[in-house]
């Protein structure tokens, strides 16, 4: 699927799109004003629901979605794209919006908002959800979380290595992914900087570390898709917890092991977006307000996503198919969402400059 296997970098976003026809803007259903009971009532009336980037087997979104439709009569159909193709949509079509709500990275939250596409809703759960998760209006706020982890295969490597100084140490490949253009890989080169000093404005440790690796011809270039991991093909690849968690069940959890770094790591997320120009705005707002209610935050915790509300009781099943609190002791949020933008816009030059350059 796209969402799980490439997002494209910021700059990407910065593409010149396509003007929208018409000068004026429908006229909306929704009100900055509506309680969530009048929300609700709306949201039957418009009866369907285009999201993008919410395809069925990422995070358990199908649980979400089946259980909107049970409940409310609500119909939801999917565009699985990158957060930056999702952006370009909102933008090109203008007040001609054919979608409602997607699902993107962080960093893509701000920058929607600098581009005036997104319509507020702060949900009835806007207390439970951390200041850095969310911007002061509504605009964006994180549903679930990510951390960068390592997902080992014991059929090749004797220790899954618990930290950057044990991975470094190893005489095995390590697939970090394709840094010029995958959010995932890039968070990985800012949790490794992290680990060794660095943070959103210094990614240079980051930098180094790696730059070891493809010197002593220890950096895969090998996909680690599910086929791979299952013909055995990589060794250890550095990916979001969720997908780690996934891909561990997907194949043999006694074969693979997902462990959070102990020297350092990064937490990130994923937002929704609600289209200002969507064409069922409300039921976009209840969506969002599913997907933080207690019900929706298990529904991702199904699909291996960390909920973003830490007051939500996990069925002991659910739990059980997570990692414990204590493994993210030392994994920090980003602290600099806009510095980081900045980073990783010039990140994929600096990565084929001073890593992909001393690949042996």
């Amino acid at each position: 699927m796209k969402k799980s296997m490439t997002f494209l970098t910021l700059s990407a976003i910065l593409l010149s799109t396509l003007a929208a026809c018409g000068s004026e803007a429908p006229k909306s259903n929704a009100s900055e004003d509506d309680s969530l009971d009048t929300i609700i009532e709306k949201a039957k009336e418009e009866g369907e629901i285009a999201s993008l980037g919410m395809p069925d087997t990422w995070a358990n979104w199908i649980g979400t979605w089946d259980d909107i439709e049970a409940n409310y009569g609500i119909k939801q159909t999917d565009t699985d794209m990158s957060s930056a193709e999702e952006l370009a949509k909102f933008e090109s079509e203008g007040t001609k919006g054919t979608a409602d709500i997607g699902d993107v990275g962080i960093s893509f939250g701000p920058l929607a908002v600098s581009k005036d596409l997104t319509l507020p809703y702060k949900t009835s759960y806007w207390e439970d959800v951390p200041d850095w998760a969310k911007d002061e209006v509504g605009h964006w706020m994180l549903s679930y979380t990510g951390t960068i982890a390592f997902l080992t295969d014991k059929n090749n490597v004797d220790k899954a290595p618990t930290s950057w100084e044990e991975l470094a140490a190893g005489d095995y490949q390590v697939a970090v992914g394709d840094v010029t253009k995958a959010n995932q890989a890039q968070f990985a080169v800012l949790a490794a900087a992290i680990a060794h000093g660095g943070d959103e404005g210094n990614i240079q440790p980051g930098l180094d570390y790696f730059k070891e690796f493809a010197e002593k011809g220890r950096l895969s270039s090998v996909d680690a898709s599910v086929a791979n991991l299952e013909k055995g093909e990589v060794d250890v690849t550095i990916v979001w917890d969720f997908n780690g968690l996934n891909y561990r069940d997907q194949i043999d959890s006694d074969r693979f092991e997902v462990t959070i770094p102990s020297d350092g790591s990064v937490i990130s997320g994923y937002t929704t977006l609600i289209n200002k120009h969507a064409p069922h705005p409300n039921a976009a707002k209840l969506a969002r307000e599913y997907i933080l209610s207690d019900e929706g935050q298990i529904n991702l915790a199904k699909g291996y996503a960390r909920p973003i509300r830490e007051n939500v009781e996990l069925p002991a099943e659910v739990a059980e198919k997570l990692l414990p609190a204590e493994d993210y002791k030392a994994a920090q949020p980003v602290k600099d969402n806009a510095t980081w933008d900045e980073t990783a816009v010039n990140l994929p030059e600096l990565w084929q400059k001073e890593v992909l350059s001393h690949v042996k």
